[in-house]
């Protein structure tokens, strides 16, 4: 009897594989580290086949470890960030590096070498920018295609199969051409309601007619709740499992971790305006689920189907939070290698300074996280961070505070996104959250005071994969709609109600993110004006 789930979460620096029954149980979990590339300023590279291999070597150490049989095992789920494949006519892939490395065919998600063309993209008028808040981010997949075809019109000519991640991994699996809508609605401009249809006037507009055969794109998205076929043979082999596992359309990794929060998390019922959901990694996706559609500058969609069939989703979030913790542990003398449990280490350690010491600790630092731009509430790639009050200590202690003192302000740049949500899309009052370090006590409270929701946060489950399983389970007909697998898949959640004492102190901290938004733009204006800078700052002193 098959009555397990296998599910795949690539994320910007590692492949997941979760085993599961169908109640939700994991039975296994294991992580395989991937490869980033970096050959140019600005410029962010993976290796397809390397991902593919450690999605192999996941599977089946998970499949090892769960004790099950690869008979047992009814369908495979696969949901990863939105970073672009490059392959040819037959299916080889195509070196967008610098280097010419020939195994780098993957323009990560982060990349921003697409800058220009996404200004391109955007002084062209289309609906297809009022889905996106009328900018289309650089993370997308459409300035990258643009700037392919480009820049290395050599490479493009050759071009025929060019996939968003969690599609490639389906098609490494299936041998299907399909393509699921989770990702060309959000991220391909393709129509917003399931099946959707590609915008080919926008793409003749922007230099982009001949997309359509150079990446092998359908006329139509694949909906949630179907499968795309079955594992080949080659594919079977190389994950362990048999060629009758069912493969499901692929999901954007946010939008996995909202299916599974969404719908089986245990938490209390309030209707989806008074809801979000964070979902916390190397970037932060705060997503909106509705039964209309929502859309507004700042916030991608909305897109109907692309997580939960029949209900709209609309994305917004921060392009670098994970990252930029990350970022500070490396350039800290203190700092170390930013692993998982060197960040847990120095969060336990905050933990002890603020019991010890008060709300205060960290200050006079101040932070604007924006080191890789923004996209939420306003999408501009070229913005930067700023950190104000900082010294000559290198100890760890001084570690300690820049840390606290950049989560603080992540926290509270959440907050702000969600003021300038439109206002169609409510005021939430629970926040659900994973992903990343979202299950640390202290993070989970201070985004609760920083928001003034109610957060809530898995115990002991991993959403974002538990959200790709019950994908999976749908898709394979285990349950007739993500409503019905969640309540069949339910897992417990942790509350973390906002601290009315703590919210009067992060209160003065988002005031403080405020001013540093303005003092960055006083600072921009004056930069760029060399002529007029010298009497203001003369008269500053």
């Amino acid at each position: 009897m098959r009555e397990h789930l296998l599910a795949v979460d690539v994320g910007t620096g590692s492949a997941r594989a979760g085993v599961f029954n169908l109640s939700g149980r994991q039975l296994a979990r294991c992580v395989v580290p991937i490869s980033v590339h970096h050959s140019l300023p600005n410029h962010m590279e993976q290796d397809s086949d390397e991902i593919w291999s450690a999605v192999c070597s996941a599977v089946r150490a998970a499949l090892l470890e769960s004790g099950i049989s690869a008979e047992t095992v009814l369908s495979i789920g696969f949901d990863a960030t939105c970073s672009l494949v490059v392959r040819d006519r037959e299916g080889k892939p195509i070196s967008i590096s610098a280097t010419g490395s020939p195994g780098l065919d993957t323009i990560l998600w982060m990349d921003h070498r697409a800058i220009a063309e996404m200004e391109t993209c955007n002084a062209t008028p289309d609906p297809v920018l009022d889905r996106f808040g009328g900018r289309l981010s650089v993370e997308m997949q459409i300035p990258k295609l643009l700037w392919l075809k480009t820049h290395r019109p050599e490479l493009w000519a050759t071009c025929g199969q060019i996939f968003d991640l969690c599609d490639y991994l389906t098609w490494r699996a299936s041998g299907s051409g399909e393509r699921s809508h989770s990702a060309l609605a959000s991220k391909w401009g393709y129509t917003p309601v399931a099946p959707g249809e590609p915008p080919l006037d926008y793409y003749r507009k922007i230099g982009l007619a001949d997309v359509m055969e150079r990446a092998g794109l359908p006329s139509r998205s694949t909906p949630p709740g179907e499968a795309i076929g079955t594992l080949t043979a080659q594919s079977a082999a190389e994950l362990g499992l048999d060629e009758q596992c069912l493969v499901a359309p692929g999901l954007i990794d946010a939008y996995a971790g909202t299916v599974g929060l969404f719908a089986a998390g245990v938490r209390p019922d309030v209707s989806l305006s008074a809801e979000a959901v964070l979902i916390a990694g190397t970037s932060s996706c705060i997503v909106r689920l509705s039964q209309e559609p929502v859309s507004g500058p700042g916030c991608w969609g909305g897109f109907r189907d692309a997580a939960v069939a029949g209900l709209w989703l609309t994305e917004a979030g921060q392009s670098a939070s994970g990252a930029f913790l990350d970022h500070i542990l490396k350039l800290h003398p203190a700092g170390g290698t930013p692993m998982k449990a060197r960040h847990r280490a120095i969060l336990d350690a905050i933990s002890q300074h603020l019991a010890e010491e008060g709300s205060d600790f960290g200050l006079p630092i101040t932070v604007l996280p924006d080191l890789h731009g923004t996209r939420s509430p306003l999408s501009d790639p070229l913005l930067t961070g700023t950190i104000a009050g900082i010294g000559l200590d290198q100890s760890l202690v001084s570690l300690h505070k820049l840390y606290w003192r950049s989560c603080v302000a992540l926290a509270c740049s959440i907050r702000h996104i969600i003021e300038h949500q439109p206002h169609r899309a409510g005021v939430p009052r629970q926040l659900l959250l994973a992903g990343g370090l979202a299950d640390h006590p202290l993070l989970s409270q201070l985004y609760a005071d920083a928001t003034g929701c109610d957060v809530w946060v898995p115990k002991d489950c991993d959403a974002v994969l538990l959200g790709c399983a019950l994908h999976a389970a749908v898709a394979a007909g285990a349950f007739s709609s993500v409503e019905e697998a969640g309540t069949a898949m339910q897992f417990a959640m942790a509350h973390f109600p906002p601290s009315p004492r703590r919210q009067a102190a992060l209160a003065r901290d988002h005031a403080l993110l405020k001013a540093m938004m303005r003092h960055r733009d006083e600072l921009a204006a004056l930069a760029s004006s060399p002529d007029q800078t010298s009497a203001p700052l003369h008269k500053a002193r």
